[in-house]
Protein backbone atom coordinates (compact mmCIF):
# COMPACT_ATOMS: atom_id res chain seq x y z
CA UNK A 1 0.00 0.00 0.00
CA UNK A 2 1.90 3.13 -0.86
CA UNK A 3 0.74 5.76 2.04
CA UNK A 4 2.41 8.97 0.51
CA UNK A 5 -0.83 9.87 -0.54
CA UNK A 6 -3.07 9.28 2.51
CA UNK A 7 -3.69 11.80 5.01
CA UNK A 8 -2.03 12.50 8.43
CA UNK A 9 -4.59 12.68 11.10
CA UNK A 10 -4.56 15.88 13.59
CA UNK A 11 -3.65 15.69 16.84
CA UNK A 12 -7.44 16.67 17.77
CA UNK A 13 -8.05 13.33 15.78
CA UNK A 14 -6.14 10.92 18.09
CA UNK A 15 -8.98 9.66 20.11
CA UNK A 16 -10.26 6.33 20.89
CA UNK A 17 -13.66 6.74 18.66
CA UNK A 18 -11.28 7.03 15.89
CA UNK A 19 -8.57 5.22 16.61
CA UNK A 20 -10.09 1.94 18.24
CA UNK A 21 -9.87 -0.66 15.64
CA UNK A 22 -7.30 0.66 12.96
CA UNK A 23 -4.73 -1.58 11.32
CA UNK A 24 -0.58 -1.51 12.28
CA UNK A 25 1.03 -1.80 9.26
CA UNK A 26 4.99 -2.44 9.58
CA UNK A 27 8.34 -1.24 8.17
CA UNK A 28 7.49 -3.94 5.23
CA UNK A 29 4.37 -3.09 4.79
CA UNK A 30 2.64 -5.86 6.73
CA UNK A 31 -0.34 -5.59 8.53
CA UNK A 32 1.12 -6.27 12.14
CA UNK A 33 -1.75 -6.06 14.25
CA UNK A 34 -4.84 -3.54 15.14
CA UNK A 35 -5.68 -0.79 17.86
CA UNK A 36 -7.44 -2.72 20.80
CA UNK A 37 -7.71 0.52 22.91
CA UNK A 38 -5.94 3.85 23.56
CA UNK A 39 -4.34 4.01 27.18
CA UNK A 40 -3.37 7.65 28.25
CA UNK A 41 -0.63 8.78 25.33
CA UNK A 42 -0.48 5.05 24.73
CA UNK A 43 -1.92 2.43 22.30
CA UNK A 44 -2.37 -1.10 22.93
CA UNK A 45 -2.10 -3.33 20.19
CA UNK A 46 -3.33 -6.67 19.28
CA UNK A 47 -0.86 -8.34 17.75
CA UNK A 48 -1.02 -11.99 16.94
CA UNK A 49 -3.76 -14.52 17.17
CA UNK A 50 -6.35 -15.09 14.72
CA UNK A 51 -9.82 -12.97 14.12
CA UNK A 52 -8.64 -11.23 17.40
CA UNK A 53 -8.34 -14.30 19.35
CA UNK A 54 -5.32 -15.38 21.22
CA UNK A 55 -3.66 -12.16 20.55
CA UNK A 56 -0.67 -10.37 22.48
CA UNK A 57 -2.20 -6.41 23.99
CA UNK A 58 0.88 -4.58 24.04
CA UNK A 59 1.62 -0.71 24.68
CA UNK A 60 3.37 1.66 22.49
CA UNK A 61 4.04 5.14 22.80
CA UNK A 62 1.44 6.94 20.24
CA UNK A 63 4.18 8.94 18.50
CA UNK A 64 5.66 5.47 17.51
CA UNK A 65 2.75 5.11 15.05
CA UNK A 66 1.93 7.33 11.81
CA UNK A 67 -1.88 7.65 11.86
CA UNK A 68 -3.86 8.60 8.89
CA UNK A 69 -6.22 7.71 6.50
CA UNK A 70 -6.72 6.59 2.77
CA UNK A 71 -8.51 7.00 -0.03
CA UNK A 72 -11.74 5.23 1.81
CA UNK A 73 -11.67 6.96 4.87
CA UNK A 74 -10.25 4.39 7.00
CA UNK A 75 -7.95 4.99 9.76
CA UNK A 76 -4.70 3.42 10.14
CA UNK A 77 -0.96 3.60 11.51
CA UNK A 78 2.54 2.39 10.17
CA UNK A 79 5.87 2.25 12.16
CA UNK A 80 9.06 1.18 12.22
CA UNK A 81 8.15 -1.78 14.44
CA UNK A 82 7.78 -5.52 12.92
CA UNK A 83 5.78 -8.12 14.56
CA UNK A 84 8.14 -9.87 16.08
CA UNK A 85 9.32 -7.18 18.02
CA UNK A 86 5.90 -6.24 19.33
CA UNK A 87 5.30 -9.84 20.51
CA UNK A 88 8.48 -9.59 22.24
CA UNK A 89 6.95 -7.01 24.54
CA UNK A 90 5.32 -7.49 27.62
CA UNK A 91 2.03 -8.21 27.62
CA UNK A 92 -0.20 -4.89 27.96
CA UNK A 93 -2.67 -5.17 31.52
CA UNK A 94 -5.15 -2.22 32.42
Amino acid sequence: MDHSNHTRLAGSELTPDILEGATIYGPADEKIGSVDHVHGTQIVIDVGGFLGIGAKPVAVASNELDFMRDEDGDVHAVTSWTKDQLKAMPEHRD
